[in-house]
């Protein structure tokens, strides 16, 4: 049996490999992110109900776990960080619905989770410098003791990659899992597997932003 999970559409574009297939689900995504923040803003009302209700729960716990985490500051990076949850939430959960070889991940491609992964530790840099200033935020490095130096700094390229690899590789095993699946069994996949893949899809995209925000938590500075 031949796998289609993980394989790409690759076209050659101004030089580089880029795989379309991975481009066009990231674009579907972020059309999905739009389309569920207007409706769920559109016309709220006082007692929610439908899909204000699912998102309003989803971002109160949010942000609530925000505010323990980053203290007063948090409002700095709540933006992005909630557009994070919700991009990396429905691009997992796009290909882990019952779509044989139609839809696909754009998180199952190395290449956006480690996207993401970076988007973080920028976002981690760019917030210490701009509470911290330079000398502190370089200060830290050598803390507790100056010979932590090449410790931490080592730290800070592991993050990235500790970031990108787990949601790669969860939503890649859980796609090639369905797919073997859709094989076995014709007559159509057990739903009870479907909804525990979507539920996979929500703790991936959870743990993502939740370990974004504990990086970010000694960016915020002394208060």
């Amino acid at each position: 049996m031949e796998l289609h999970t993980g394989h790409h559409l690759v076209v050659q574009l101004l030089g580089m490999n880029v795989n379309m297939d991975t481009l066009y689900m990231t674009w579907l995504t972020a059309a999905i992110v739009i389309i569920l923040t207007v409706a769920a803003t559109r016309g709220h009302s006082l007692v929610p109900s439908g899909i204000q209700n699912v998102m309003e729960m989803i971002i109160e716990a949010l942000l609530k776990q925000f505010q323990e985490t980053l203290g007063p500051k948090w409002g700095q990076v709540v933006s992005v960080l909630l557009t994070m949850f919700l991009f990396i939430l429905v691009g997992n959960e796009l290909g882990l619905l019952p779509s044989p070889h139609i839809l696909a991940s754009p998180t199952n491609d190395l290449n956006t989770t480690l996207a993401l992964a970076l988007v973080s530790t920028f976002m981690v840099h760019y917030i210490a410098l701009k509470n911290m200033g330079l000398k502190k935020h370089l200060k830290h490095y050598m803390e507790p003791f100056a010979p932590f130096l090449i410790m931490n700094i080592l730290e800070e390229f592991t993050k990235p990659l500790t970031l990108a690899f787990r949601l790669f590789g969860n939503i890649l095993a859980g796609e090639i899992l369905l797919e073997v699946l859709y094989d076995l069994v014709p007559a159509g996949v057990p739903m009870i597997w479907i909804a525990f893949s979507l539920f996979i899809g929500l703790i991936q995209a959870f743990i993502f932003t939740i370990l974004t925000t504990s990086y970010l938590k000694d960016s915020m500075g002394e208060e």
